[in-house]
């Protein structure tokens, strides 16, 4: 285009026609190519309009013309395939809790293998922090782990000896050993993992909102054009009406408005990772809910605190929390969590031994304390104690031999839920369901006065993306979760958010929108973000196409050249786009 028009300054006027030629040729090739691929998918857009005028264009001696569209057409196509890359590029540490390799035992000592080299029977070692590479079973001893981010299970959980262990689960205790009863690429992890592949492959590809007008206008504008040349006997007149008819309000304004929304959304701890998605986002009608991590907190938290004869709340929860400053227990590390957020002074431990699956003793200002489980932490004459609270658990205190007292955990609802539920179904989403791998009683106490139209408990992966494709007859449905058990379901749905502030890296690739920040309701601001800036997409289209239409007319009676036509276009572009970059200052109230 430049070097055209410095040809043409330079009054070399053939030298800039073959330059602007060479130039549009390329992408009118391209284009025709698009165009093919999208029939083939039974898609008609705005394109055939774009390259139907550049086309003309330059079989009718309008090189300038065809060169201003192709420039303006180009600059559309890049700046949303650029923006739908730049965020896809945020999530490239693809699943990263997928271990590489293994420490097996052979000939009396340890090896890193890479995960491929386990095979069934190998005796593998499992270290804290670990996660599990295989499906396979405890070889002795047992074993501590945290496998919320497979089933929902929000506390940690033990197996004993020969207890079945499946793979992408954490060890959170002691070291212990593995037998390998299946090969890494037919275990639990990589199950999921295909199970996500699979998801997006067969996921509907989502027209664009420009294409929804396409036929229409491409009708509209075929038929004005040959009015034009039949009614004036002058083929200039219809390669005015294409050049000015060519959809840049569409093809630009699109675009920019919804990658606009997406850098907004940005701004608020919202990653959307496309236009695509931006645009099902604000038409979605029914949202669905993991339960561990995402609806509540996702680690166990003091409920109530149960002190017995003569001590009080926060006399038991400091003498609790400082022997438990000695342990990497979530449930140690919970009770320490809430002392300090009392700003209890907790004196340092001494001659503290941790029990694997029984609790913590050792000394706290003199005096002998242990925390654990009733078993463990009690003089074995306490009455029992039942609470009715289901998924909760009992931590007991025992000093100096004498049982002091108890305290409830539980994995409790995020505070935000309170008013999240009532804001979803004013912004247009209709139906809000629950769906979770938990115990169904968990599940059902979970979500008691919430309002829920359903509540779905003890689901495996593939029932998850079942219960999305069942969903989707009352409209596009969103899936909200941050397990690896929620990736496949996540990558099913139309839109699939995953809370990636501590969320899985596999639901987190698998999502199409991530929450940055560890709150639920940024959910609201990006449904709010994204019905605005659709809104503001089809302001700028309608208004677009309107004064396209009125430039065809005119171009139609002969008022306007193809040049006049591709400049009044490019004035028209100007318009829309800084119409349409009104996305960019976007506030949600739901923020």
């Amino acid at each position: 285009m430049t070097g055209g028009l410095i040809l043409l300054a330079a009054d070399r006027d053939g030298g800039a026609r073959i330059v602007w030629f060479a130039g549009v040729v390329p992408t009118i090739a391209a284009l025709v190519w698009e165009i093919v691929q999208s029939l083939r998918r039974g898609e008609v857009g705005v394109d055939i309009v774009a390259a139907l005028s550049m086309t003309a264009a330059l079989v009718f001696g309008e090189e300038l013309a065809a060169a201003v569209v192709a420039v303006m057409y180009a600059g559309g196509t890049f700046l949303e395939s650029f923006a739908e890359f730049r965020a896809r590029r945020e999530m490239h540490a693809l699943l990263s809790r997928v271990p590489r390799s293994a420490t097996r035992h052979r000939d009396g000592a340890l090896e890193e293998v890479p995960l491929d080299a386990v095979a069934p029977g190998d005796r593998l070692l499992i270290r804290q922090g670990d996660a599990v590479p295989v499906d396979g079973e405890v070889a002795g001893g047992s074993a501590l782990l945290d496998t919320s981010a497979l089933t929902g299970e929000p506390l940690p959980v033990r197996f004993g000896s020969g207890g079945a262990v499946m793979s992408g689960a954490t060890n959170v205790g002691e070291a212990f050993d593995l037998l390998a009863s299946r090969a890494a690429a037919e275990s639990t992890y990589a199950g999921i993992v295909r199970l996500v592949e699979e998801a997006q492959r067969s996921k509907a590809p989502m027209s664009r909102m420009a294409d929804r007008w396409s036929l229409g206008f491409l009708a509209v504008t075929l038929a004005l054009a040959a009015m034009a040349w039949w009614a004036s006997g002058d083929p200039v007149r219809a390669v005015a009406v294409l050049v000015v008819a060519t959809p840049c309000p569409l093809i630009l304004a699109v675009p920019v408005a919804l990658v606009g929304g997406m850098s907004c959304a940005s701004r608020f701890g919202v990653l959307i990772k496309g236009a695509r998605v931006l645009e099902n986002l604000a038409r979605t009608r029914t949202v669905i809910l993991d339960k561990t991590g995402t609806l509540t907190i996702g680690h166990p938290a003091i409920v109530e605190i149960r002190p017995a004869d003569g001590l009080s709340e926060e006399e038991l929860l400091a003498l609790a929390a400082a022997l438990d400053q000695a342990s990497k227990h979530p449930v140690a590390q919970a009770i320490v969590a809430e002392a300090v957020a009392r700003q209890l002074k907790l004196p340092v431990p001494s001659g503290v031994t941790e029990f694997p699956g029984q609790g913590v003793a050792g000394n706290v200002a003199g005096r002998a304390v242990k925390v654990g489980g009733l078993d463990f932490a009690g003089d074995g004459n306490a009455a029992p104690i039942l609470d009715g609270r289901p998924g909760s658990v009992l931590v007991a205190l025992e000093v100096d031999g004498v049982f002091a007292g108890h305290m409830v955990m539980a994995d409790n609802l995020r505070a935000e839920t309170g008013t999240l539920f009532a804001a979803m179904r004013h912004l247009g989403v209709e139906r809000i369901l629950l769906a979770t791998g938990d115990r169904t009683d968990v599940a059902e106490t979970i979500a008691y006065g919430l309002g829920l139209e359903a509540v779905h408990a003890e689901l495996t992966p593939d029932q998850k993306v079942l219960l999305v494709l069942t969903e989707r007859k009352n409209g596009p449905v969103m899936m909200v979760g941050d397990g690896v058990n929620d990736a496949p379901a996540l990558a099913a749905a139309d839109v699939g958010v995953a809370m990636g502030a501590r969320g899985a890296a596999a639901s987190a690739e698998a999502a199409d929108v991530v929450l940055l920040v560890d709150r639920l309701d940024a959910v609201l601001g990006a449904l709010e973000i994204a019905q605005n800036a659709r809104d503001i997409a089809w302001q700028s289209v309608a208004a677009g196409i309107g004064l396209s239409v009125a430039g065809m007319i005119a171009a139609a009676l002969g008022y306007i050249s193809p040049v006049q036509g591709a400049l009044l276009q490019e004035a028209i572009d100007v318009a829309v786009v800084l119409n349409a970059l009104r996305s960019l200052r976007i506030r949600p109230r739901h923020v």
